[in-house]
């Protein structure tokens, strides 16, 4: 488990939604979200897009994010909550979501190798960190292309508290919120609506 940083800002504590420990792809999908004063965008810069991608360990501390490739990160982003959207929908997704997936996965294809451990060979991918952004696009890619193409596919969903744009896996076919703040401030607004027509 990752150390939580005190000194960040209250957004970046924002309640993980189920799936998020296991796909950082939803983890990027859900760097924009709604607060009660307005939108957050945790890619805002490429300062913002930095820490981001070295506090999901996806970037060494180490290692400038230029605007190009913190614009790249956004544009992933966007096309990956497209992509979502229509799988959940049941559509096909617009051709330009699908050509910013490819051509991040395209962009440091990962190197098989042959690993010797204790247990014996086995096949190890090595991932291109020839250029750590792109690497990191990369790997985002390739994890929302899993998730999409997985056994976890059918849990994907959208929160369905207004407001709310949240991506998560259901852990149960009847959930509907990604946590349960929204489905409290869902529960509070009907019951607020029910007094206010008696």
């Amino acid at each position: 488990m990752r150390a939580v940083d005190h000194e960040a800002s209250v957004y970046l504590h924002q309640v993980p939604v189920p799936g998020e420990d296991r796909y950082l792809s939803l983890a990027l999908v859900n760097t924009r979200f709604v607060v009660s004063h307005g939108q957050v965008d945790l890619l805002e810069d490429a300062e913002a897009a930095q820490l981001w991608l070295v506090r999901h360990e996806l970037l060494p501390d180490r290692v400038a994010l230029g605007g190009r490739h913190a614009g790249r990160l956004r544009t992933l982003r966007e096309a990956l909550r497209t992509l979502f959207a229509a799988y959940g929908a049941g559509q096909r997704p617009p051709a330009d979501a699908l050509d910013t997936l490819n051509a991040a996965l395209a962009a440091a294809p990962p190197t098989p190798r042959l690993a010797w451990a204790a247990d014996g060979p086995r096949r190890a991918d090595t991932p291109d960190t020839a250029n750590p952004a792109a690497a990191a696009l990369s790997l985002l890619a390739e994890d929302a292309t899993d998730l999409l193409t997985g056994a976890d596919a059918g849990q994907l969903a959208e929160c369905a508290a207004q407001g709310c744009a949240r991506w998560f896996l259901r852990s149960h076919g009847a959930r509907r919120w990604c946590t349960t703040k929204c489905g409290n401030r869902v529960r509070a607004a009907r019951a607020y609506a029910a007094r206010r027509v008696n």
